[in-house]
């Protein structure tokens, strides 16, 4: 079975909504919100929940859950911390150890959740909620409590900071080559087109689809070009933690697209006994999607403490809501089945869009919560009426 991607009136629709959003934001923010510096700042927020969401996406149409991610974040990115400042040994790891150990924890952990999952039958709600209590415990045990610094100059680059972009030339040059990608995947798509005697959309549409795509390309390096550079007369450039969530949102697309493990996993979530009768060993297919959530939240938790600047308890808090609820804004159904990596990056978008908005408002920690809260049961409920009140 092929994983289903939401059409592109769902697409075109977070679109709009965004863009309302944003307007709306810029004036009541008096033109805050929609300042290069700003948007410099919500791209590098919405890395790590874009980095979630592509995982969630995953976990949720193999008809599982995952609430443990914003956990295993904190825990992971603790010991990536704690590695380069408080190593055991007293001697202190190189950054890029210490981040590999964090990623391997956090597959661990992934995997251990998706063993109990699928050989030992345990509900994923609760294998998770469980993973939740127990990881940022264990977070906390591992420092007592403390926050952990400082860390490696370079490792802080991974988190966007002052020096983490690419700079204005080399953003160009991205930009250029992922022009080309547009260009050259929409070529490819009509060939492909043709060759199966399927009539390719109409020029002047498949013309207009790549031209917005390539204004969106452009606008976003001239914006991230725009942020000015503390000491420098450049701009800052495409920041790091978007590079990551962008590699990682691609790696997470191939491997359900393109895979024969990702037409498994969207196959187990429509229908798990017609999956297993196909001969597909579901249990390595749970398995694999909750090690693979769990390295995605490690890679979370590397950009978090790297953008921080030190390992905190508190990082990762409530996370799971927000990548739960991108994942569900961007098209992917709750009730297994059907997910789109694109789709829950622009999911992420909108709610770091909302996040970030509130806060240059004004509006306190326990109102955004409120509204992070209302937005996930809107979100599952139009998901449900445009599935014909598909429910759970």
């Amino acid at each position: 079975m092929k994983p289903i991607e939401p059409d592109r009136v769902r697409l075109v629709g977070l679109l709009l909504a965004i863009s309302m959003l944003g307007v709306i934001l810029h004036v009541a923010s008096d033109g805050i919100f929609g300042t290069p510096r700003n948007l410099y700042n919500l791209a590098v927020q919405t890395s790590v929940v874009a980095i979630l969401a592509s995982g969630m996406v995953m976990v949720i149409a193999s008809g599982q859950i995952d609430l443990s991610v914003g956990s295993v974040l904190g825990a992971t990115g603790m010991i990536a911390a704690w590695l380069q400042a408080e190593p055991p040994l007293g001697v202190g790891w190189p950054w890029p150890l210490a981040a590999l150990a964090a990623l391997l924890v956090g597959i661990a952990i992934g995997a251990f959740q998706g063993w109990w999952v699928a050989w030992r039958g345990v509900p994923a709600f609760v294998v998770t909620l469980a993973g939740l209590l127990i990881f940022r415990g264990l977070a906390f045990l591992v420092t007592d409590g403390q926050t952990v610094a400082p860390l490696a100059d370079e490792y802080q680059l991974l988190g966007g900071g002052l020096r983490g972009s690419l700079g204005p030339g080399a953003s160009w040059s991205l930009g250029l080559a992922g022009i080309a990608l547009v260009v050259g995947a929409r070529v490819r798509a009509r060939r492909r087109s043709r060759a199966h005697g399927v009539a390719p959309p109409s020029r002047a549409r498949d013309a207009a689809t790549g031209i917005l795509q390539v204004a969106g390309i452009v606008g976003f390096v001239a914006v991230m070009n725009a942020a000015p550079r503390p000491g420098s007369e450049l701009g800052r450039g495409i920041p790091a933690p978007v590079l990551i969530a962008l590699a990682v949102a691609a790696g997470t697309a191939f491997l359900a697209h393109a895979t024969r493990f990702g037409r498994h996993v969207f196959a187990l979530g429509a229908s798990a006994e017609a999956t297993e009768r196909a001969g597909v060993r579901l249990q390595r297919v749970r398995l694999g999607v909750f090690a693979w959530m769990g390295g995605l939240a490690a890679i979370g938790g590397i950009v978090t403490t790297a953008r921080l600047g030190a390992g905190t308890n508190s990082m990762g808090t409530l996370a799971e809501l927000s990548a739960i609820a991108a994942a569900v804004i961007g098209g992917t159904s709750l009730a297994g089945g059907v997910g789109s990596v694109a789709g829950a990056l622009l999911g992420a978008l909108l709610m770091q869009s909302l996040e970030n908005g509130m806060v240059l408002l004004g509006v306190s920690s326990a109102i955004r919560q409120v509204t992070v809260g209302a937005v996930l049961i809107l979100a599952v409920w139009l998901d449900q009426q445009s599935r014909g009140g598909r429910g759970l």
